[in-house]
């Protein structure tokens, strides 16, 4: 089924519970929002008060402090001592992100109808919630609801324009995998994400062999169960990139492209018996990826980057590790002319230079998608 402005139910196998009453006394929505925080005591207050903000909700807080070593405590209990929809908890023993995450689910699933994981670096924008929730109020086929997020750096005033809510796109959930599939990416920064806990209860935990990508390998699983929708033209949250984010700052392709190809192989071990074309659409992943690793080879060698992170080897190591068909890809065949004229020469060549500018240009088009449409 393709994907439409007005949505159409997609018939799924695995039954998703109707949604829990959690005793909202206002009548409004109620979204949990889980705050896992690891020495993000600066910024804490900030991440909560852009939820307790929220409007056209009633929102419940988990702030999960893993054993922070700075003064995370003394901030989170004067937010709970503030606001009595605020609840903390704190680690003896530091458990890691995905861990504590988990443990937020299972509050998250007594008490909201939907739920929300907000780094406690990150920030909601005004209105999100009220947003994703009205379009899952309506249509109770759509599990997940996303925006787009914008980026916060270091010693930069943060961002105020967040766009206008233009239109909802809603895809059938195998179509949203088929198009994670063909690009081999995640289009989700994470923050910009609200689901329905009903759906999130059984799609289950977040997936510790997943260390990485554990939030690609997520939504995956969630969109095997149930529709995504995605609000075009605003922006949903604010994401800080700083030197902890591990996603923005390590150069390594090779890195992301392994945690990459773990969260979709995790994923289809989970969802194949729900989704009966699993074993195209992972070679369809893994196809794409292993054009990534080639182009990237091709681009040492065009530029003679010999400080590159990755080397050639390794890179070339593990496309034909993920997919069979390597060989055959035009991208193969590209990479072994440019490793037969010599590091620095391919450069010189009309064809060599205009697929590099195709493949910039190509690149930053890929990047005004995800930021406009969503894929």
């Amino acid at each position: 089924m393709s994907a439409t402005e007005l949505h159409t139910p997609s018939a799924t196998e695995m039954a998703v519970p109707p949604p829990a009453s959690h005793g909202c006394r206002s009548g409004l929505p109620t979204v949990a929002v889980i705050v896992p925080c690891y020495r993000y005591a600066d910024v804490l207050e900030g991440c909560i008060n852009s939820i307790l903000g929220q409007r056209g909700v009633e929102t419940r807080v988990l702030i999960i402090d893993d054993l922070s070593p700075d003064h995370t405590p003394a901030v989170a209990q004067r937010l709970v001592a503030r606001d009595s929809r605020v609840s903390y908890r704190r680690h003896e023993v530091n458990q890691g992100l995905i861990a504590t995450a988990n443990e937020g689910l299972e509050w998250a699933a007594e008490n909201g109808e939907y739920t929300v994981l907000l780094s406690a670096d990150d920030l909601l924008v005004p209105g999100c919630l009220e947003r994703a929730t009205r379009v899952m109020e309506a249509n109770p086929d759509i599990g997940m609801v996303y925006g787009w997020a914008l980026y916060a750096y270091k010693d930069r005033p943060l961002p105020r324009r967040y766009g206008r809510w233009l239109s909802t796109k809603t895809w059938a959930g195998t179509d949203w995998i088929r198009l994670r599939c063909q690009t081999g990416f995640n289009c989700i920064s994470s923050p910009e994400v609200v689901v329905r806990t009903s759906v999130q209860t059984t799609a289950g935990h977040y997936d510790p062999a997943c260390t990485h990508s554990s939030d690609l390998n997520m939504w995956l699983r969630i969109a095997a169960i149930s529709d995504i929708a995605h609000l075009r033209g605003v922006a949903q949250a604010i994401y800080r990139v700083h030197s902890d984010s591990m996603s923005r700052s390590d150069p390594s392709l090779v890195l992301s492209l392994v945690e990459r190809r773990i969260a979709f192989h995790e994923a289809f071990a989970r969802i194949a018996p729900v989704l009966p074309d699993a074993p195209a659409l992972k070679r369809t992943a893994d196809r794409a990826l292993a054009r990534q690793a080639l182009w990237r080879a091709s681009r040492i060698i065009d530029r003679n980057l010999t400080d590159a992170p990755d080397s050639v080897d390794d890179l070339v190591a593990f496309a034909e590790e993920t997919y069979t068909g390597t060989r055959r890809l035009r991208e193969w065949r590209g990479f072994t002319v440019r490793r037969r004229l010599g590091a620095g020469r391919s450069r010189w060549f009309l064809p060599f230079a205009a697929t590099g500018v195709a493949h910039r240009v190509h690149g930053n088009f890929a990047q005004l998608r995800l930021r406009t449409l969503g894929k």
